[in-house]
């Protein structure tokens, strides 16, 4: 049987994902992003996550260049900001006031959380690049905003966090 890519996307789109917007500096200092929902922890010792991103993008260029990159947990109140790196136009950070993790990786104002990461493997898989980091630095930013989350094709927000 062959699964067809509109239908595999039809059926993965039933699976709720935390929004986040990867960043990292390419090799001529200028920021990179673009918003993923891919993203999974992967091991609490040594603390390990990954982010899988599309082969065609300009974002994995630039981790390989820094060998780091940023993860920016997004909150119910941050849609904007998921779009605005959902395109694929070079302009994401035009107007975006930014600042640097420790490791100097693009951390976006407002989001719920942050880690950053030193990449420790890069896997190749289909037409996407699955890349796993080593957390350097995390904090947390909000504890009371609701999440951003993605269904269905359509960002959504959990109603309650103490049910």
């Amino acid at each position: 049987m062959s699964l067809e890519p509109e239908a595999f996307r039809e059926v993965m789109g039933r699976l709720a994902g935390g929004v986040t917007v990867v960043t990292a500096l390419g090799g001529d200092g200028r920021p990179r992003g673009f918003t993923a929902t891919a993203v999974c922890s992967v091991s609490l010792v040594p603390p390990l996550v990954l982010v899988c991103v599309g082969a065609d993008a300009a974002t994995p260029g630039a981790i390989r260049e820094a060998g780091r990159y940023a993860l920016n947990f997004l909150g119910s109140e941050d849609t904007a900001t998921a779009d605005r790196f959902a395109g694929s136009k070079g302009t994401k950070f035009e107007g975006v006031e930014w600042v640097a993790a420790p490791g100097g990786s693009p951390l976006l104002p407002g989001g719920l959380a942050w880690v950053e990461c030193t990449v420790e493997n890069e896997v190749e898989a289909g037409d996407h690049t699955i890349f796993i980091g080593r957390v350097a630095a995390a904090a947390i930013e909000s504890a009371q905003e609701p999440p951003l989350v993605h269904f269905g094709g359509r960002y959504h927000t959990v109603a309650s966090l103490d049910q």
